[in-house]
């Protein structure tokens, strides 16, 4: 039997596992009320608790390692300038108070007496570091810094930060930031020439290396040591594949990584001295949110499939059965029904072989919806997705391509995109639709949110005769306005991947669909949030104007509560309905 797109959006899932100092209970969230929220769960399983109650969603939560509080981080209406909060005995207290500033947590200090973030609490664009006592004390900047910058975690003994700072989404160093003398700067850990990512640090006991994951000397981010004296680096994993998180053990024991093979992920387990053990046994998927309890016995992460809606797992090291700790709600759609993908690859215009994720309903021929992801750097997965599984039930097949650019697939790949090669992706994007016309995929729609609406837009405009219909999400419509107008601290880190206004302005322009609008002749939708802080909302404004200008048809949703894409379950309750009743009269309703 089929079912309503509500039910699908009604999917739950769970993530973010944070132990309680005990290593009795396991804090996470879940969407289960409209919005993502902080609960709790007994270790060995058991019934779960709410522990906030607010309308607006919970972005990140963690447990002190010493006592019985948790700091969560909140915005308001999408605009993500997010607060940091303590929650404890006596209720929760607005640690940050300082709503137009945002503030990133970097976590407890070991013995839970204070926490450290970043904030743009001085000007609004540079992340200077911070650290508060709590519950009662006052944030004091220990680094006055110009960039972006976010805290990757604390030396066991409380007596330094390792900071990162960020140039954009494929580069970054690591700092050592001593607490005791702040004032002297910090200390460079990760010396490099061109583009390399230092990412998931963890410093062991003796606050002599730190482990954590980079491509700086290979094309894959491999699993490294690195010595805090010497800055040399030694590596544990082949380049072939990219290790993804790090998590250390307290004590130092145990290591667990997770590296991504084809979208897939292998959960991966080294002694403290970096020596290979054998792999645990999970469920395929993709894993993430790596947790290691308070006593190095168990890990906790959160595990989720192509037909798996999110979960927090947990196993006893070092080769304990994994088990399902949460169990988010399939809204009574039996799971059996969810559609797994296969891995594809389709030849472009280059002959570069184009990876994608693509599922098929029963009906053969079907009519497809290309969804292309955000980021750039970023990759479509075999991971859950309620509106690709709906749409399926609609007999509307669904492909998701990596186009050049993606990560995943080594640096060289995720760099052919750069600047000047952007329209490139976009002609991987016309491949995708000329392969599917040649397997008899007639009609073929394009979607995508962010950068995905880029590449919507993009598409429409330079292949107009492909597409039966597109769908816009957030995306950007005129390269030069976004670049404007996007935060502040956010325009230097998306300039090397797309270039800045100064060096290749006659170029965005030239690329910007918005300058295109009258070659669109496929219906369009629209869908923006109007606190949206990274794509703002003159971008949606932008092409829907222009399009009805033109005499096109378009569809225009803007949701007066949500940011950078749709949060709150009534506005997905509302806006994907409409989705797909939108595509099925433009692809043709199979269902």
């Amino acid at each position: 039997m089929g079912y309503e797109f509500g039910r699908y959006l009604k999917v739950r899932g769970a993530w973010g596992a944070s132990w309680s100092p005990d290593g009795r209970r396991v804090s996470f969230l879940t969407e289960i009320t409209g919005v993502p929220q902080v609960w709790e769960v007994p270790a060995e399983g058991g019934w779960p608790e709410q522990l906030t109650f607010h309308e607006e969603r919970v972005s990140g939560a963690e447990y002190s390692p010493a006592r019985e509080e948790i700091l969560f981080g909140m915005d308001a209406g999408g605009n993500e300038r997010s607060q940091l909060f303590l929650l404890g005995d006596d209720g929760e207290r607005d640690l940050t108070r300082e709503p137009d500033a945002i503030h990133y947590s970097g976590g407890f200090s070991p013995d839970g007496a204070r926490v450290a973030f970043t904030a743009t609490r001085r000007n609004g664009t540079d992340f200077d570091v911070f650290v508060q006592d709590v519950p009662d004390g006052e944030p004091e900047m220990v680094w006055e810094v110009s960039g972006y910058h976010t805290i990757s975690g604390w030396s066991p003994d409380g007596s330094f930060l390792i900071v990162a700072r960020h140039r954009s989404n494929t580069d970054n160093d690591l700092y050592k930031l001593d607490l005791a003398n702040a004032s002297g700067g910090a200390t460079l850990l990760t010396p490099h020439e061109g583009e390399a990512r230092f990412r998931s640090p963890s410093v062991t006991p003796d606050g002599v290396h730190l482990y954590l994951a980079t491509d700086r000397d290979g094309d894959f981010v491999r699993l490294a040591r690195l010595d805090l004296d010497t800055l040399e680096l030694d590596y544990l994993t082949p380049d072939d594949h990219d290790v993804e998180e790090v998590e250390l053990s307290r004590d130092g024991r145990l290591l667990a990584a997770t590296r991504n093979v084809g979208g897939y992920s292998d959960l991966l387990l080294f002694n403290g001295r970096g020596g290979r053990m054998p792999d645990p046994e999970v469920p395929r998927g993709i894993v993430g949110g790596l947790a290691v309890s308070p006593d190095g016995g168990r890990l906790a992460f959160t595990l989720v499939g192509p037909a798996r809606n999110p979960d927090v797992w947990t196993m006893r090291l070092p080769d304990g059965e994994a088990k399902r700790l949460t169990r988010s709600s399939t809204a009574g759609i039996p799971p059996k029904s969810f559609k797994a993908p296969t891995i594809v690859r389709y030849p472009s215009f280059d002959g570069l072989e184009i990876p994608a994720v693509f599922y098929e309903p029963e009906v053969g021929n079907a009519p497809v919806v290309i969804n292309v992801h955000g980021g750039p750097e970023s990759q479509s997965r075999p991971s859950f997705a309620p509106v690709t599984q709906y749409l399926l039930g609609r007999g509307h097949a669904v492909l998701l391509p990596n186009v050049r650019g993606s990560t995943g697939y080594g640096k060289r790949y995720t760099h052919l995109d750069d600047v000047r090669l952007r329209m490139d992706s976009v002609k991987d994007l016309a491949h995708a639709a000329y392969w599917l016309r040649e397997r008899g995929h007639e009609k073929v729609a394009v979607m995508g949110g962010s950068y995905g609406g880029f590449m919507v837009l993009a598409a429409l405009t330079e292949y107009p005769e492909l597409w039966s219909a597109g769908v816009d999400i957030v995306g950007i419509a005129n390269l030069v306005t976004f670049l404007e107008n996007t935060g502040s601290y956010r325009r230097a880190l998306r300039e090397p991947e797309y270039g800045s206004l100064e060096n290749d302005g006659d170029f965005l322009r030239s690329i910007s669909p918005i300058h295109k609008a009258d070659r669109i002749t496929a219906p369009l939708m629209v869908i923006h949030g109007k606190n949206d802080p990274r794509v703002p909302v003159g971008e949606a404004e932008q092409i829907v104007a222009r399009v009805r200008e033109n005499g096109g048809r378009v569809e225009y949703l803007l949701y007066e509560d949500e940011g950078h894409g749709l949060a709150k379950l009534k506005n997905r309750l509302d806006a994907y309905p409409k989705i797909a009743a939108f595509l099925d009269e433009h692809l043709g309703q199979r269902g």
